[in-house]
């Protein structure tokens, strides 16, 4: 059995495989002060009550962009797995390609969204335009010949709203959905019509201005993350949602590995 781990900074995302089978996954708050204990038992709290022997695991497999809580992780997968975790981009590459055709390529990308991208080729094949709607929301071009060619990053829409409230003295805290209409009659509706409602549109002038810099079109959008179904069931502008990309790419690395 595969234990595969997506840090993000608001969450950590745990996926169990067998083989391509996903067995289930369980989300665990990111945060600094978290000890290993805390990590491990409440992983294998899951375990437990799903059937699962933490025994049964043969490897773990990594994927952060939180290095503060990598040692702790770390030290969890040893003493409750014993499994010291194999960290993409540390000690295995992602295998995504890097295009020129727009200029090059200045960065690597993050390994959350190379794996991501990974699996997003693996599974729907190329061109495409990978969104991820997490805390913050990412953006990115693959071209013809699964090559990454560049991306945006922006605010994610729970932390836009969480800003504004913060920033206000009499705004409150509303359900993030979006409103019937974007004349809104009241706060709580103009609250959603500006931020719910002008989100969407923010996404689809970046689809729009992406497919036209790319010269495709009809290159399919695939939207992960956790503000995904929101977004997808709001426009008609993405083709797939599979909020799994993350734990399948850094399933296909690991067998990638395993191969070779």
């Amino acid at each position: 059995m595969l234990l595969t781990i997506d840090v993000g900074n608001t969450n950590m995302v745990f996926g169990l495989f067998s083989g391509e089978k996903r067995l289930g996954s369980f989300r665990l708050r990111t945060a600094s002060d978290v000890t290993s204990d805390e990590i491990g038992i409440l992983a294998c709290e899951y375990f437990n009550r799903f059937g699962f022997e933490p025994g049964d695991v043969e490897a773990v497999i990594v994927a952060s962009v939180v290095p503060q809580i990598m040692y702790t992780l770390t030290s969890a997968a040893i003493k409750y797995f014993g499994r010291e975790p194999i960290v993409v981009d540390s000690d295995v590459d992602s295998g995504l390609r890097y295009s020129s055709k727009l200029g090059e390529v200045k960065e690597r990308l993050g390994s959350d969204r190379s794996v991501t991208a990974v699996a997003a080729l693996e599974k729907y094949g190329a061109p495409l335009i990978v969104m991820d709607f997490g805390t913050a929301t990412t953006v990115d071009a693959l071209d013809a010949d699964g090559s990454y060619l560049g991306g945006t990053i922006g605010t994610g829409l729970r932390v836009s709203m969480d800003a504004l409230i913060q920033g206000t003295a009499m705004l409150p805290r509303v359900e993030l959905q979006m409103p019937d209409h974007v004349i809104g009659t009241s706060t709580l509706e103009q609250l959603q019509a500006g931020v719910v409602a002008g989100y969407v549109g923010n996404m689809e002038y970046l689809i729009t201005r992406m497919k036209a810099e790319m010269g495709c079109p009809n290159v399919r959008v695939v939207a992960t993350g956790g503000m995904s179904r929101l977004i997808y069931e709001n426009t008609d502008m993405i083709d797939i949602i599979d909020s799994g990309l993350t734990l399948d790419g850094l399933r296909l690395i690991y067998e990638r590995l395993k191969s070779k």
